[in-house]
């Protein structure tokens, strides 16, 4: 399969934690897969006229284009010319490129909220008109519109994250090559629910302090982060603390809150990212499914249950008091 790679109004970044896949790299896992890169900006050597026949050809029908990765947001500005983006050397928008290339892919993945949802290039006044692919915000439409289908019978797949990590992207990539990816793979706003099915609270290591209502209070604490500090891991469709970034961590592993972005609209989320708006001392943002009433009631009986190690580690930078020894066994 064919894998043609542009990118658009971003910082790159998905593109960097791409490379930080490992056992095996990213492009051992492509070779492996049957998946053969006719191009990517960062990774191919190809440049200039060259890759304007690569585009042509997949353009023309006469070079296969498999898959279409776009990573950054898709800007229309000024005034739907898309001139804040010309491919360089073409005197054509990008916006112009990828949609006639659109219409030649069998399968169009969006890699990154930016190129999903319209993400962090979006935000604000947006002066450059950023969408994503198939969604402005968590609105359908975008660039493609609503409507659009791949190839395949497929929309957009919106490989969502700020950045991805690396396993969704590869793993979905190697969903397509074996040609078992349908549109039942996909959740409500087209993530893959490999990962999307999951929560980033799922096995976070900080749940202890969760199921006490132990809350941190400043950075570095060791308690949940929900409270106080404006985590939104128990909102957040991600995979993050099951599948460990680079074999070993997470953002709240690391000590910072999750900010939710696998979600459309995450870069405005109205608040600071490290303060949780809170109404009569309750949390706006509960966990989802879980009613306010039932949060409420929830909460005071777990804080009154608090054990005092979970207590007095909750507020420290390191484990102050030490699990107590007991017996495990019947006897």
């Amino acid at each position: 399969m064919n894998i043609l790679w542009l990118q658009s109004g971003g910082c790159g970044g998905c593109t960097m934690s791409l490379l930080c896949a490992e056992s095996p790299d990213v492009l051992a896992t492509l070779a492996g897969g049957g998946l053969s890169l006719l191009w990517h900006p960062s990774l191919s050597e190809a440049s200039g006229t060259e890759v304007v026949g690569i585009l042509e050809a997949c353009i023309a029908g006469t070079t296969p284009l498999d898959v279409l990765c776009v990573e950054g947001a898709l800007l229309r500005g000024p005034h739907g010319t898309g001139r804040f983006h010309m491919l360089a050397g073409t005197g054509r928008a990008m916006i112009d490129w990828v949609s006639a290339l659109a219409v030649r892919a069998q399968y169009t993945v969006a890699v990154g909220t930016c190129a999903a949802f319209g993400g962090v290039t979006a935000a604000s006044l947006n002066p450059t008109d950023a969408c994503g692919l198939q969604y402005e915000g968590d609105v359908a439409g975008g660039l493609l519109g609503r409507g659009y289908r791949s190839g395949r019978g497929l929309p957009v797949i919106n490989v969502a994250g700020c950045p991805t990590h690396p396993g969704w992207v590869l793993e979905t990539l190697l969903a397509l090559a074996l040609g078992d990816f349908t549109a039942s793979a996909l959740d409500a706003l087209g993530r893959p629910r490999f990962y999307a099915d999951q929560l980033v609270h799922h096995g976070c290591s900080r749940n202890e302090f969760y199921e006490f209502k132990a809350s941190a209070e400043k950075a570095s604490d060791l308690g949940c982060m929900m409270e106080h500090m404006g985590c939104k891991g128990t909102q957040a469709h991600a995979d993050c603390n099951v599948r460990p970034w680079n074999g070993a961590g997470s953002c709240t592993s690391g000590g910072y809150p999750c900010i939710s972005c696998t979600e459309p609209g995450f870069e405005e989320p109205g608040h600071p990212f490290f303060e949780t708006p809170k109404v009569g001392g309750i949390p706006i943002g509960l966990p989802t499914d879980m009613p306010k009433a039932w949060f409420v009631a929830l909460a005071a009986l777990s804080k009154s249950a608090t054990p005092k190690r979970v207590r007095a580690n909750s507020t420290a930078d390191h484990a102050v008091v030490t699990p107590a020894i007991r017996k495990t066994g019947l006897k």
